[in-house]
């Protein structure tokens, strides 16, 4: 084991809309219930974008955002055994108080202590510091051993796939059942292969730039779907005869919701699971489409405690592949560039993988 630097790199956010790369950041001190980490991998997601334009009102700057990465445990607090030096983990980034009604439930993602340090919540790489650096402290109630067959790359994907399962699972998945997923992205990738996985009949991929879709090709789908509105409605029916059984929508707009509710047949489920922000409205929907249709619709809010646990385990047996949502890679210094190619999606970015 080296030995621990007193400084590390690491992308700072001074302030709302602009970031540095520094190399002369303190590696942090680990509290009660935290281990060291030596992030050997982690990516850029959209809502990065989202927190650098300073969207998230609990984001304090400055501040270290990142919350999609793997790495090694190099240190420990005095008060943590339920991980040693050296172990390779992967981490859940919403930790609750676990005390309040929802994290009770185990529900820790609507932590009704949201934000609340001194109650012991946590949304890494949010409210606290997270994983675009060298080393990040993270409580141990975050982390997940990885599989050993598992690489870091994988190991990066910890959070992802269980975002991606449990909207499925709310979704009550039964075998030879047709799903519909809307938004060729990475959650659309990873919930293409979970449905299979889990028993799916047939299942499509909706999206409307046909060079994603392609990308997304051979993770399972039995046909792409390049078309938005009616269009897509039309031909998602058209492909599974009487429209799905569920629908699994990612991209997170008005557009994408209206089109998901339209593809479900009678007494469907639809599942928006896309992050979204205040603001953005649901229009053009007739409440009969609900209503007579019989229609389950639920929000999906990240994932509860947990469930990427069973999320790396279907990775662990090939069940879901990652890889070919690793678009890009970068080293840590050349954040930059890895920032210019995710924000403009040069290449058909989708997933850029950085290594500190």
């Amino acid at each position: 084991m080296s030995q621990i630097p007193d400084t590390m790199r690491a992308v700072v956010l001074p302030e709302a809309g602009r970031f540095d790369v520094r190399t002369q950041v303190p590696v942090p001190v680990t509290a009660p219930g935290q281990a060291l980490l030596r992030v050997h991998a982690t990516t850029i997601c959209a809502s990065d974008q989202k927190i650098v334009a300073g969207q998230f009102p609990e984001t304090r700057f400055p501040h270290i955002p990142g919350h999609e990465f793997a790495g090694e445990v190099v240190a420990v607090h005095p008060s943590v055994d339920e991980v040693t030096i050296g172990e390779r983990v992967g981490v859940e980034v919403h930790v609750g108080c676990g005390s309040c009604r929802r994290c009770i439930e185990g529900l820790n993602q609507l932590c009704e202590n949201y934000g609340r340090l001194d109650k012991g919540h946590a949304h890494i790489g949010f409210t606290v510091p997270g994983g675009l650096a060298e080393y990040v402290a993270v409580p141990v109630k975050a982390l997940h051993r990885l599989p050993d067959t598992l690489s870091w790359d994988e190991g990066a994907f910890t959070d992802n796939v269980g975002i991606a399962l449990y909207a499925v699972e709310r979704g009550r998945l039964r075998a030879g059942e047709h799903v519909a997923v809307v938004g060729p992205g990475v959650f659309g990738g990873l919930a293409v292969q979970i449905a299979r996985a889990m028993g799916a009949g047939r299942v499509v991929l909706v999206g409307t730039r046909a060079e994603r879709l392609e990308r997304l090709r051979g993770l399972g789908a039995d046909a792409l779907i390049t078309a938005r509105g009616l269009d897509a409605v039309s031909e998602v029916r058209a492909a599974l005869g009487r429209g799905a059984d569920l629908v699994l929508e990612f991209a997170g707009t008005p557009d994408a919701a209206r089109d998901a509710i339209g593809m479900a047949r009678r007494g469907g489920r639809v599942v928006l699971a896309g992050a979204t922000g205040t603001g953005r409205e649901l229009s053009g929907v007739d409440l009969s489409t609900i209503v007579r249709g019989h229609l389950d619709i639920h929000g999906s809010l990240a994932n509860p405690a947990g469930i990427s646990r069973r999320g790396l385990a279907l990775i662990a047996r090939g069940s879901v592949d990652v890889l070919p949502l690793i678009t890009h890679h970068f080293t840590l210094a050349e954040f930059e560039s890895a920032w210019t190619t995710f924000v403009e999606r040069r290449d058909g970015a989708i997933r850029v993988m950085l290594h500190p």
